[in-house]
Parts: C-alpha cells; sequence; structure tokens
C-alpha cells in the first residue's frame, strides 16, 4: 500500500544518500577534470561542507584530492595555453557567424587559486620519481658487484690503483 499525504498525493521515499566510495569517485573525477571543488561536489551530490570536512578527517581522501587537483591544473593550464593562442568562438544568439573571443579571466583565478597546492603536489610526484631512479641505479649497481664477484674480479679496485702511496 502506497502512503498518501494529506492532500492526498503519493509520498515519494527519500533519496538514497550516496555513500562515500560512490561520491568520492565521482568528485574526484570531476576535480581532475575542472579544477572546481564547488561543481565537482555539486556533480557529487554532496554539500561542499561535506568534502571539506571528509578531506580534514580522512588522509586518504586528501592525498586523492590532491592529485585529482594537480591533474586539473594541469588539464587548466593546457586549455588555457590553447585559448591564448587560438582563442574560442562565440555565436551571439541569431547570428550566423562567431566571434573569436579570448576570456581567460576564469581560467586564471582558478590558476592562482590553486597554485600553491599543486606545486606541493609537483614536488612530492618529482621526488617519489627521483627516489625511483636512484633505487633502479642502486639495483643495477648491486647486479654488477654480483656478476663481478662471480666472475672473481675485486669490485671495490679502482683503475689506476696499481701504483704504491
Amino acid at each position: 500500500m502506497v502512503d498518501a499525504t494529506k492532500s492526498g498525493s503519493r509520498s515519494r521515499p527519500a533519496a538514497a544518500k550516496p555513500t562515500f566510495a560512490r561520491w568520492s569517485k565521482v568528485f574526484l573525477a570531476e576535480l581532475a577534470t575542472t579544477s572546481n571543488i564547488s561543481a565537482s561536489a555539486k556533480k557529487a551530490r554532496v554539500p561542499v561542507a561535506t568534502v571539506y570536512e571528509t578531506r580534514r578527517r580522512n588522509p586518504e581522501f586528501y592525498r586523492a584530492w590532491q592529485q585529482a587537483l594537480c591533474e586539473g591544473y594541469d588539464h587548466l593550464e593546457m586549455e588555457l595555453l590553447m585559448r591564448l593562442r587560438t582563442g574560442e568562438i562565440k555565436r551571439a544568439a541569431g547570428a550566423k557567424v562567431g566571434v573569436r573571443t579570448y576570456e581567460n579571466a576564469v581560467a586564471l583565478r582558478q590558476l592562482a587559486a590553486h597554485k600553491d597546492s599543486v606545486a606541493r603536489q609537483r614536488a612530492i610526484r618529482d621526488n617519489e620519481s627521483a627516489a625511483e631512479v636512484v633505487e633502479s641505479i642502486n639495483a643495477k649497481l648491486d647486479l654488477m658487484r654480483q656478476r663481478a664477484l662471480a666472475a672473481g674480479e675485486d669490485v671495490w679496485a679502482v683503475e689506476g690503483d696499481d701504483e704504491p702511496a
């Protein structure tokens, strides 16, 4: 049986609240695309306060947020460069021909708003890459030492070290 309100219309069940797993995925994907926190929260159907609160309390979500923001920032930089070079063609209502415009104020505000946090995230990313390179070099050196030892070579000998001191 369907519940009826006093006006006689049928009531609908309350919409289920989106789970963290669902809304966070949508939010982070949109943030990586737009660099816009409010628009990303709206797309994920959660209040902006919820995303900020979750970011404050959940370190893993905070890291994912920073990575998404960095990706979105990169996209925004590329889009802005494209606009600066080519402009955008916009057509007025009823016009047959578009006009090339160069409206970049919003993109510049977004870049300015996220510049510091993206710089921090890029530094983290670059440090991780540097650590991987050093680790790779060390692994190759270890392999070379093992091969030299297996061949009976003195791995610590330096060429030209035969002369007495």
